[in-house]
């Protein structure tokens, strides 16, 4: 089963669309977690929402229990907690990007996608990871091709993976097939 937190975003019901697609899903509002679903599910995913990782203590706490027991993706607001949970630092964008479709290329340490393949993607953020970032075992595998703004990650050691952009999204192409490809790592 699949635990999707809702952050409270509108897109959350796209996410419990496209995840049902691959299994069951369960998800609840950030605010009424079902601890015995938690448990019992494989995979956790962190929705998008408003505000930023620092606004979400519960789903911090949430993410560094689960981390290395289950499979944990985070999309938009969830990849930058992630991040901030392993002490990245979030800042504000120079531009904004809200409902705007760009070009993603895979990075050579991705371990799931085709090396310097290039992906069309929607973007809802106007959050970003700091850099320079260092982490033993987070890779960031996807970045924006005209900005270099980081916009993917993988752990494949502790199997956490997220995203900038919105697999989701209308403005994504492809974006069933990135889910799948995680969910069947």
């Amino acid at each position: 089963m699949i635990y999707i937190i809702d952050h409270q975003d509108s897109f959350t019901w796209n996410v419990v669309h496209q995840f049902s697609k691959f299994d069951k899903v369960y998800c609840s509002n950030y605010f009424e977690i079902n601890k015995k679903k938690l448990d019992k599910s494989t995979t956790i995913v962190l929705s998008p929402g408003p505000g930023s990782p620092k606004d979400y203590p519960l789903t911090s706490k949430i993410y560094k229990k689960y981390k290395g027991k289950k499979k944990i993706i985070g999309i938009c607001l969830g990849y930058q907690q992630i991040l901030f949970n392993e002490k990245g630092k979030i800042i504000q964008q120079k531009n904004i990007f809200h409902g705007y479709q760009s070009k993603v290329k895979v990075t050579n340490d991705s371990k799931l996608f085709k090396k310097k393949k290039i992906y069309k993607v929607g973007r809802y953020h106007s959050l970003k990871l700091y850099e320079p970032y260092k982490s033993d075992n987070i890779k960031i595998t996807m970045r924006c091709a005209k900005s270099n703004i980081p916009m993917a990650i993988e752990d494949q050691k502790n199997r956490v993976y997220g995203f900038q952009f919105h697999p989701e999204s209308f403005l994504t192409e492809n974006g069933q097939n990135i889910i799948k490809k995680i969910l069947s790592s």
